[in-house]
């Protein structure tokens, strides 16, 4: 790390106005203990908890804070205000000189990849030296980047839960098989930043294996140990590719693809010039149908444009004509095995729900679909209060005793929980937040993940999944 890297610089990765904090707490201030949590009135009943081992391995693990930090914070703190003495430069030194550059805190934390019902404690976080009671609030901005990837997570499941509903509606139990696959994250170019796009697009990966988001693959690697095949994809054009030669050229581009990759899916985007006349024209010509049969693999035709609900529909019939469709057990059509569509257009939870009860109405099976493509619907729609996340001071220690602190103001959907917290699961599965000495020995499901400076949790992707699984 730089030392006077200011974005890198930990005692400067707080609000602002946090800087002045140390100086307002009472006199015998010494512990300060908060939690993070999806507060009542959230859009999804439950929360996906994700991304908090990327936030410390990324930020606090190991030797954080420098003497250098410390004088380019100070140096910077000066400037910022206008006025020098309001940096807690005892603090800081305290830090580097006692514990290492360590960051004396203690976090518990349910496990990740669960999902809890909103309004139920997360994460805690608290002081473990009292010289640093400062230190857990000035925490709470990056912690707070939490609802981030706990939000895409739980999108994702959500769309998960309607996407097997469908198949399971529709289609066989056999059908199944590909749903870890009918949610593909096309959102890398729709987020504002590479450490977005890897944040989301590892967030996504804890429901689905479809993705091009290579950032999120990359990161769940970086954080949670997965290999590359953790996510999957497969060969795709674009329109780049499809308008080279010109309209007259669309079917001799058609195949050329089929010619390079003979076996396993492919997709091709068909609405360059007009999708129905490339469908009809070109995918359903007798000569290149042949080839689609002979491939050992599946064809995925994708629209890019227009009514999703119309255009597949229309699309499905012409595909019926041309390749032959037929009742599934359930007694839905489904068009040949060897050709499948794809929508990636504009869609969010609601446009894959109008798809699916779409054809569901119109006697088609969900698993025609080979996939739902979703980018900005997926990782950038959103914001901390899809969710309504916040993180909140419960408790403080002062003269050696523990007060509960919390807030009650006008809008009560914002009152705050008060004390030292725990979580805690029923005989009948119901979850509860209750204070942390009424829960039994081994029953707080908020576990030790991090303290001073170390990771004491460091779970691997696969079980993040297993613990988000359906």
């Amino acid at each position: 790390m730089i030392a006077n890297d200011l974005l890198d610089n930990l005692p400067l990765l707080t609000d602002g106005y946090k800087l002045t904090h140390h100086a307002q707490y009472p006199e015998g201030t010494e512990g300060v203990y908060s939690y993070f949590e999806s507060r009542v009135g959230a859009t999804y009943s439950e929360t996906v908890f994700f991304g908090l081992q990327y936030l410390l391995k990324r930020h606090f693990e190991g030797e954080v804070v420098t003497g250098a930090m410390i004088d380019a914070a100070r140096a910077f703190t000066d400037a910022y205000f206008g006025r020098p003495g309001l940096f807690n430069e005892p603090m800081w030194r305290h830090i580097a000189g006692r514990h290492g550059g360590r960051l004396p805190v203690r976090v518990r934390a349910v496990a990740e990849g669960v999902s809890v019902p909103a309004s139920h404690v997360l994460v805690t976080v608290e002081n473990t030296d009292p010289a640093c009671f400062a230190l857990t609030n000035h925490l709470e901005t990056v912690l707070s980047h939490l609802w981030y990837p706990c939000t895409v997570a739980t999108r994702s499941r959500k769309i998960k839960l309607l996407l097997a509903r469908f198949l399971d509606e529709t289609a066989g139990p056999e059908a199944r098989a590909g749903l870890p696959y009918m949610l593909h994250d096309f959102g890398y170019r729709g987020v504002e930043s590479a450490e977005a796009a890897g944040v989301g697009g590892a967030a996504h990966l804890v429901n689905f294996r479809g993705t091009d988001t290579l950032a999120g693959v990359q990161t769940a690697m970086r954080y949670y140990g997965a290999g590359p095949d953790c996510a999957a994809s497969v060969p795709a054009t674009e329109h780049s590719v499809m308008t080279s030669l010109g309209p007259e050229g669309e079917a001799g581009l058609f195949g050329r693809v089929l010619d390079l990759y003979p076996a396993g899916a492919v997709s091709v985007v068909s609405d360059s010039y007009d999708i129905f006349a490339a469908v009809r024209g070109v995918v359903c010509d007798p000569a290149y149908r042949a080839r689609v049969l002979a491939r050992d693999g599946v064809l995925v035709i994708r629209p890019d444009s227009g009514d999703p609900v119309t255009t597949l529909l229309r699309l499905l019939d012409i595909l019926a004509e041309g390749y032959g469709a037929a009742p599934n057990a359930r007694g839905f059509r489904e068009i040949h095995p060897k050709v499948r569509l794809l929508w990636g257009d504009g869609l969010g939870y609601d446009g894959v729900y109008d798809i699916l009860n779409a054809l569901r109405s119109a006697g088609w099976s969900a698993a025609n679909m080979a996939c739902f493509g979703c980018g900005g619907g997926l990782l950038q729609r959103l914001d901390r209060d899809t969710q309504r996340f916040a993180f909140k001071c419960s408790a403080q220690k002062r003269d050696g005793v523990w007060r509960g602190v919390a807030k009650n103001p006008l809008d009560t959907t914002k009152a705050s929980k008060r004390g030292r917290l725990a979580l805690v699961r029923g005989e009948g599965g119901g979850w509860r937040t209750v204070p942390e000495d009424e829960a039994l020995p081994g029953r707080n499901l908020l576990e030790p993940v991090f303290e001073d400076g170390r990771l004491l949790r460091d779970m691997a992707f696969d079980e993040v999944r297993r613990n988000a699984a359906l």
